[in-house]
């Protein structure tokens, strides 16, 4: 199963051509605020994080941490997003929350036929600091999901400035590999922009092992990385295999780039 992300915008006419730098996001959609914005606004994917609130009525909410309580609950919040034609990507923060919220997902996935993406990181990756979901635990959740949803399966990373900071080695993308090698689901994988230049041969080994995969490149706020670092990938892969959840700008400057590509 291929992911049919670009199909679903493109017969929407809300891109030109199955170039997936030309998907736009919107980030932290955890409030009601926030999501009135990002539903009335040009992006094509919203992004929120699932927590489950810290407290005696305990269910999912919408929150980062170290926030543990929300103006919107996840229920709210589908309930909200099934009036727009937007994808929509949940990123898990805690594994308590992914059975709930899956139950609640349930309906969505049925009535619509909108690209939703679930997020969460399964493998320390580069200067990886947090503490990752259990892995199996996780995919044995979601892979009762219909397999046209997308799991977008990450590693946890830390990027410093000044510093060697090390790219993806070889044992993390085999270890990822083996666990995504049976899903049934189109998978992408989450990596940091900054950490790119250093990885070329150990992501390009790892989009070559299936046609179910592509990567996202996302950024941290704070993270130092040029145009250049990322041209490799635009060249070397058909550009409906990388999406780019990057500053719109940039996006934008890469999908003019593959003009000459592809």
């Amino acid at each position: 199963m291929c992911d049919r992300t670009l199909q679903y915008f493109l017969k929407q006419r809300r891109i030109k051509r199955m170039d997936a730098a030309e998907v736009s996001w919107s980030h932290a959609v955890n409030s009601r605020s926030r999501l009135t914005e990002a539903l009335t606004g040009p992006s094509h994917m919203i992004e929120a994080d699932i927590i489950m609130r810290g407290c005696d009525s305990k269910e999912p909410i919408m929150a980062h941490p170290p926030d543990t309580d929300s103006d919107v609950t996840l229920k709210e919040w589908l309930e909200a997003v099934k009036e727009h034609n937007k994808g929509i990507k949940l990123d898990f923060k805690s594994l308590e929350a992914v059975s709930p919220s899956l139950a609640l997902l349930g309906d969505l996935l049925a009535e619509q036929s909108c690209p939703v993406w679930i997020n969460a990181d399964i493998l320390c990756g580069p200067g990886g600091q947090a503490r990752p979901l259990d892995s199996k635990a996780f995919l044995s959740a979601v892979t009762a999901l219909p397999t046209h949803t997308v799991l977008s399966l990450g590693w946890t990373t830390g990027w410093t400035a000044a510093m060697d900071n090390p790219g993806y080695t070889w044992d993390m993308v085999r270890t990822m590999e083996k666990k995504c090698r049976s899903l049934k689901h189109p998978v992408t994988f989450p990596v940091r922009a900054a950490l790119l230049a250093q990885s070329l041969s150990q992501l390009s080994w790892l989009l070559q092992q299936s046609d179910r995969y592509t990567l996202t490149v996302w950024t941290g706020q704070n993270d130092d990385f040029t145009l250049q670092d990322l041209l490799p990938y635009r060249e070397e892969f058909d550009m409906s295999r990388i999406y780019y959840d990057l500053p719109n700008a940039l996006r934008t400057e890469l999908s003019m780039t593959s003009q000459n590509y592809n």
